[in-house]
């Protein structure tokens, strides 16, 4: 499981919302609460922009995912998803989920270290 970041505009203002998530399938899936913001959100506006982080001692990773996000309904797509595990990260019921499927995948990868001398 990973922590991310979930990104859509509404009206014309940009909301984001931090979700637990895992990668099933080359699509990001994610649960939420049957009547959040965010499942509304989506119904206003499928287009999505997915963001997740990551790091050890020696080195991080961020990863941007633009795509479309579907509310999983069919009996099948919610059986798929069950096998993937994926836990709430916050306490209380999320019984819907939500696959992005991506158009754009982006990343990058750096190293820690010292900061550079500025001279």
């Amino acid at each position: 499981m990973t922590l991310g970041r979930r990104v859509t505009c509404v009206d014309g203002s940009p909301e984001i919302f931090p979700v637990s998530c895992v990668v099933q399938n080359k699509t990001v899936l994610f649960r939420t609460a049957e009547y959040a913001t965010k499942l509304f959100t989506m119904v206003m506006n499928a287009h999505v922009v997915f963001e997740a982080d990551d790091h050890n001692v020696s080195e991080g990773w961020s990863v941007i995912v633009k795509g479309m996000a579907q509310v999983l309904n069919t009996t099948a797509e919610i059986e798929e998803a069950q096998r993937a595990q994926l836990l709430p990260w916050t306490a209380g019921l999320k019984p819907r989920y939500v696959r992005v499927f991506p158009s754009a995948v982006t990343g990058r990868r750096f190293r820690f270290g010292s900061e550079p001398d500025a001279d």
